[in-house]
């Protein structure tokens, strides 16, 4: 994965009804480490890493790269948004679009809060490079994930065996920008 390209960053923060997309911080170190090490999480991911390893790993502000954003709720970390180019995509169809990942915490499950942040993550690269697809990959298994894929607008594109686990590929139209 690299990252989206000509895109200024990092944008000013995004601010929704509950939530603010940032980028990363050093006060969401604890978080990230959480997010990586959590069997919930990363049940469809491939499993979680040893918290150890993540201790020893994890930079003092970690994930600061273009396109990554950190979900924050009343001045906390509950979940990362990835938005990065897809390179060395398994699928053809994925390559060279902007790809959409993201990770919640356990205790933010539930309340909206994933479809709240990627909708305003979406509604930001709709600004920043208009008319862009973007991609999304999850196991069929991750009915969560597949729940928010269509509430987001994505449509199946093709679903894949990988990592010992159906996948799912979605794409997102672009949204045209309004002709002036």
């Amino acid at each position: 994965m690299e990252d989206l390209g000509p895109v200024a960053w990092p944008p000013a923060p995004i601010k929704t009804k509950r939530l603010v997309l940032r980028e990363p911080e050093a006060r969401d170190r604890a978080a990230f480490i959480e997010l990586l090490a959590s069997p919930e999480v990363n049940a469809y991911l491939g499993g979680p890493r040893p918290r150890d390893e993540l201790e020893r790993e994890t930079p003092e502000v970690p994930e600061r790269w273009p396109g990554s954003f950190v979900v924050d709720l009343d001045g906390a970390m509950i979940g990362q948004i990835l938005l990065r180019r897809a390179t060395g995509h398994r699928r053809p169809a994925a390559a060279g679009k902007a790809d959409l990942g993201y990770l919640f915490l356990p205790q933010a499950w539930g309340s909206g809060y994933a479809t709240e942040s990627c909708a305003a993550a979406l509604a930001w690269l709709d600004g920043a490079l208009p008319g862009e697809p973007v991609v999304l990959t999850t196991q069929t298994a991750n009915v969560g994930s597949m729940r928010l894929a269509a509430k987001l607008g994505f449509t199946e594109v093709e679903r894949f065996q990988a990592w010992d686990a159906e996948q799912w590929l979605g794409e997102r139209s672009p949204v045209t920008p309004p002709a002036s």
